[in-house]
């Protein structure tokens, strides 16, 4: 079937494309970038939040997926949501509700409201994102033409990912931590003025009712599989409750797979998942996400707290990275007609691999120069795979599923990038509590300092304050060796992640442009 034939089920949207279209991408872009920047904006306040609101580093880690993980687990039912009652309708009432959840976090007063402010803010996000992607697909019917956009959007959505510990640093410069989320209020408002005369609306008419059980039952899933994940330093990897809790969640995400193959209205499409082209695609995203968003946790915490810099130097020193991904996403169009979607995806997970097994090798002596390489090296890999394996995702679908097909890509995003930030940080977060409990075996200190310096280096640094001297000096020596020692080992674990992910890229996706598409 012709993407450009009038169906039934494509009689909302229009084969003709709008004369302002690289104008509403100019819009979409612009607003996207607040979804993507607070993936990471709040990374370089991460050693701030352990002094101004007492949180400990499962805190920080929650605080970081919460956000994740409601626009993860929402992102397939905003798709379908935005193909029933309108893609423009979504993505100006996801402005709203994102500009009101920011103002919320700005102001929150304690951790638990920090991350439900999170959590309403990835609801808004969950109706921007899917959205974005949609109207563009509408947008731009030609092919070529598509895969520049495309590329745009892949790009906008990397840099913001990257850019965001550079902003939030900038605001921690000169204002207090809630800084990083008031920049969201007039980009938003922004956006939304600028969408209303200039991004044409699509929709499906017959598309089926949005499956809110199907919602309810990922996030619950997803969510005990990440609360074993992160609190399992604190409660013990073979304790009850994290194996009750996360076994809980796989039972949870297996009853969320049996509903979608039951119900007539499955938020996630099985069906896609037969097209080759799809599946592996999506696949690929996900360890990318896993492999960026863990990186750029530590990072943040390893410039500041290991390395000395101020959040703003901290955050400007992740630009290798960012510049990375603006430089290669949109030149990924150009790669692929050289060496294949194959071939392209294949080589960025490789980088990805490579960069975290570079920073990996890191030392207490090592300074920035000798970690620069693996920065660089993960901002060119995600430059490479997210563009390349979106084209594809994309590519393989009928306009009428645009909607909950962009979803599915940034929900494989979105968790991927979840899990990466729990496991690369409940590695580091048991290995640093091991390696400091064994460290002051000998000095026998009071359990609340003993519970707060072998909690996190943030911890460290502000016992470390107080005692002053001689040992501060010992103390912040075996806190940085420790820390150092968990970034290796997430690191290591996630490089064979992404070494594993290549592997499967390689022999799964198939050859060729990416981009074509398939309705059969």
């Amino acid at each position: 079937m012709s993407v450009h034939t009038h169906t039934p089920s494509s009689r909302g949207d229009t084969a003709q494309a709008p004369p302002r279209r690289w104008l509403a991408l100019t819009v979409l872009c612009v607003s996207l970038l607040i979804v993507t920047l607070d993936n990471t904006v709040l990374n370089v306040a991460l050693p701030t939040l352990v002094t101004s609101l007492h949180a400990g580093p499962n805190d920080l880690q929650w605080v970081v997926d919460a956000y994740s993980l409601v626009l993860g687990g929402l992102l397939l039912v905003a798709g379908s949501l935005a193909d029933r009652v309108g893609r423009k309708r979504a993505f100006c009432a996801g402005l709203v509700v994102f500009a009101g959840g920011s103002a919320w976090a700005a102001f929150s007063g304690s951790v638990n409201t920090l991350i439900a402010a999170r959590c309403l803010m990835g609801i808004g996000g969950a109706l921007i994102l899917p959205a974005t992607l949609s109207i563009i697909t509408v947008m731009f019917p030609d092919n070529e033409e598509r895969q520049k956009a495309i590329g745009f959007w892949s790009a906008t959505s990397g840099l913001g990912i990257a850019l965001g510990p550079i902003i939030g640093g900038a605001l921690l410069d000169h204002f207090w931590w809630g800084s990083v989320f008031l920049i969201n209020l007039p980009i938003a408002a922004v956006g939304l003025a600028c969408a209303l005369p200039l991004v044409p609306d699509s929709k499906n008419p017959d598309a089926r009712r949005p499956d809110l059980l199907g919602g309810v039952l990922s996030i619950a899933g997803l969510g005990g599989i990440l609360w074993a994940v992160i609190e399992a330093p604190s409660h013990g990897w073979g304790s009850a409750a994290v194996l009750g809790i996360g076994g809980g969640g796989i039972v949870v995400l297996a009853a969320f797979i049996g509903w979608e193959l039951w119900t007539s209205h499955p938020m996630l499409r099985l069906e896609f998942f037969r097209k080759r082209a799809f599946a592996s695609a999506v696949a690929c995203v996900a360890p990318t996400a896993f492999g960026l968003f863990g990186a750029l946790f530590v990072l943040t915490q390893l410039l500041q707290s290991d390395l000395g810099y101020t959040p703003l130097q901290a955050g400007v020193r992740l630009l290798p990275t960012a510049g990375a991904i603006a430089v290669c996403a949109p030149l990924t169009t150009l790669l692929v007609r050289r060496i294949g979607v194959k071939g392209t995806v294949t080589l960025g997970l490789l980088c990805v691999a490579g960069g975290l097994f570079q920073i990996s090798l890191a030392s207490v002596s090592s300074d920035y120069t000798d970690i620069l390489p693996g920065m660089i090296l993960l901002g060119v890999g995600a430059g490479l795979v997210l563009p390349s394996a979106t084209g594809s995702v994309m590519g393989t679908l009928p306009k009428e599923h645009t909607g909950v097909g962009s979803a599915t890509n940034g929900t494989f995003l979105q968790v991927g990038g979840a899990l990466g930030v729990a496991v690369i940080g409940s590695l580091l977060s048991t290995r640093f509590s091991d390696r400091m409990t064994t460290g002051l075996a000998p000095y026998h200190l009071p359990p609340s300092v003993h519970g707060a310096v072998t909690d996190s280096i943030g911890g460290a640094e502000s016992a470390a304050a107080h005692l002053g001297g001689r040992q501060a000096g010992m103390l912040m020596e075996l806190a940085r060796k420790s820390f150092v020692s968990g970034m290796h080992i997430g690191f290591v674990t996630g490089a064979a992640v992404l070494a594993v992910a290549a592997v499967i890229a390689a022999i799964t996706l198939p050859g060729g442009r990416a981009g074509q598409r398939r309705d059969k």
